[in-house]
């Protein structure tokens, strides 16, 4: 398993990159999966970048702790998640994205 976290405790900080396309294997494995966890207010982003992470777009974003999956095989595309600036209140976050 490849992964990339964080444990976030101020605004403005998010994992390393994370692709769900595997270029090694002819199937291309799209999936990743992602958990938020611990005692936090604010509010996480899931971000995608098409252009090596020179812009990112939120595609989802969360307010309390959960589980979820993402499915997405398109080439280039790289995720991260975090709290961007203006979304953190208080506590621990601890996100994670796998694949």
């Amino acid at each position: 398993m490849i992964s990339v976290t964080a444990s976030i405790t101020s605004q403005n900080t998010f994992t390393s990159t994370i692709s769900p396309v595997d270029n090694f294997h002819s199937e291309k494995a799209g999936r990743l999966t992602g958990s938020i966890s611990g005692t936090w207010v604010g509010t996480v982003h899931v971000q995608r970048s098409f252009d090596a992470g020179s812009n990112w777009r939120s595609v989802n974003t969360y307010t309390a702790n959960a589980e979820f999956s993402i499915d997405d095989v398109t080439d280039g595309i790289i995720y991260r998640i975090g709290i961007p600036t203006g979304s953190f209140t208080s506590g621990t976050c601890v996100v994670l994205l796998a694949k």
